[in-house]
């Protein structure tokens, strides 16, 4: 294993801000010594940022199990005070009506308690997805299998460009479109995937944002296919199941 690839996967890691700290030293020595790896950080640290710009979402909140137990013991405590009375001073519906106060209270409590578990709960849930999602973005991005594709348009200022990172065997599509020009409301981008042999496939449709960047995040492709290149076409606001002529931009594997 050269060193370039025994650094692949903490280049990115690092580019997401996510390595551990005694191997962040490790790699910036490396760095330090290495000008293809800073190549590759630069290039990794600007494909997130392409992605940032075309796709956020929350953060779910951390310590959960502990939020809960502090929201737990923030509950005021009730506790009836014990008292003496003479047993000709006990009134009935007097009690009855305490009773049934203190056990409309307690249900309040439990539902709160169980609507605050549920909410946790879901957002661990949102967080262990989002976890998942970041490492199959790490894992395209630095697969020594990766078929990385670059699409251009010539004569065009600022120069529109797309970047495709497509692993066959995994059916993993990652593609970064930067300096996009904005579609009429009924216009949308759609990228195709070209394969060896057989019709082209649709690859997800993008509007760029106002700086003209966008990204497909591995849209839905049939398993093993192999490409031969990649092609945008404007299309229908839905997409469309064939290309609509002329061709954008079209990039070959390299």
């Amino acid at each position: 294993m050269s060193a370039h690839e025994q650094f692949a996967e903490d280049l990115a890691l690092h580019a997401l801000g996510a390595l551990p700290a005694d191997e962040r030293v490790v790699l910036e020595k490396h760095l330090e010594e290495c000008a293809a790896c800073r190549r590759e950080l630069e290039q990794l640290r600007g494909d997130m940022a392409l992605m940032a710009l075309a796709t956020a979402g929350p953060v779910p909140p951390q310590r959960a199990r502990q939020r809960l137990l502090e929201a737990i013991s923030r509950e005021p405590r009730r506790a009836a005070a014990p008292a003496r009375h003479r047993w000709w001073t006990f009134v009935p519906w007097a009690a009855a009506a305490a009773l049934a106060a203190g056990l409309v209270v307690l249900w309040l409590q439990k539902s709160d308690l169980q609507q605050r578990l549920a909410d946790l709960q879901n957002q661990s849930a949102q967080q262990q997805a989002e976890l998942q999602r970041a490492r199959e973005v790490v894992s395209t991005l630095t697969a020594t299998d990766a078929m990385r594709v670059t699409l251009v348009a010539a004569k065009t200022p600022p120069q529109p460009e797309g970047k495709a990172i497509y692993v066959r065997d995994r059916s993993s599509l990652i593609f970064l479109a930067s300096n996009f020009q904005a579609l009429p409301p009924q216009k949308t981008y759609e990228l195709w995937l070209i394969p060896i042999n057989g019709a082209p496939i649709p690859a997800g449709i993008f509007k760029p944002d106002v700086h003209g960047n966008a990204s497909v995040i591995n849209p839905p492709l049939p398993a093993g296919v192999e490409a031969k290149a990649f092609a945008i076409t404007v299309e229908p606001e839905s997409g469309s199941s064939a290309p609509t002529m002329p061709i954008l931009l079209m990039g070959a594997g390299e």
